[in-house]
């Protein structure tokens, strides 16, 4: 099993990277997304060797916390762990424990986009297994969002935002409404 590899990224593509380590080049698939990699960086990416009777498909991630949320995404029926990547692609780990914490999947939909079912699903069979585990500790102390502030996630959305950015933006801010907090992280973002 390959854990860990640490080394050059010399290509980013759309949900890929290509690590060199040792003179070779490891495909690995991640969140591109939510992490900034560019060529030439160094990189240490906790990683999951998918194995199947077809291929080895190599999964990274730049927490050990993130891979640990990757792996239990795979424990929910019909995820395997393209589906689990794209799952993370759309949540950020802390979106997913909030919405498993307090088990609200019509939360999880809102805020990521990911299908309701799937939502359901993850939020339903991942609740009593994310209790017991060193990163749960932080779910009770995760502060909601106010429906202004997922009211103005949604705008920015609606206006060409990434998801990721947009709930950035607005967390960070104080506002009464959600016209309020739009303007706000329409100036920050821009």
């Amino acid at each position: 099993m390959i854990r860990m590899i640490v080394g050059e990224v010399v290509a980013v593509a759309d949900g890929y990277v290509t690590v060199l380590v040792g003179g070779v080049g490891y495909l690995v698939g991640t969140n591109t997304k939510g992490t900034m990699f560019r060529t030439g960086d160094q990189v240490t990416l906790h990683t999951h060797l998918a194995v199947r009777e077809t291929a080895l498909d190599l999964y990274g991630f730049t927490t050990v916390s993130e891979l640990d949320i990757f792996e239990l995404l795979m424990l929910v029926p019909k995820i395997g762990p393209k589906s689990a990547l794209q799952v993370m692609n759309q949540a950020s780990p802390t979106l997913l424990l909030e919405a498993i914490g307090k088990k609200d999947a019509a939360y999880l939909h809102k805020l990521s986009g990911i299908g309701k079912k799937t939502c359901e699903n993850i939020v339903q069979f991942l609740h009593d297994k994310v209790e017991g585990m060193a990163f749960a500790t932080d779910i009770g102390t995760m502060t909601g969002l106010t429906d202004a502030q997922t009211d103005a996630i949604d705008a920015l959305v609606s206006l060409g935002y990434d998801l990721t950015s947009a709930r950035n933006a607005v967390k960070e801010l104080s506002g009464e409404t959600a016209n309020d907090l739009i303007k706000q992280a329409l100036k920050q973002m821009t």
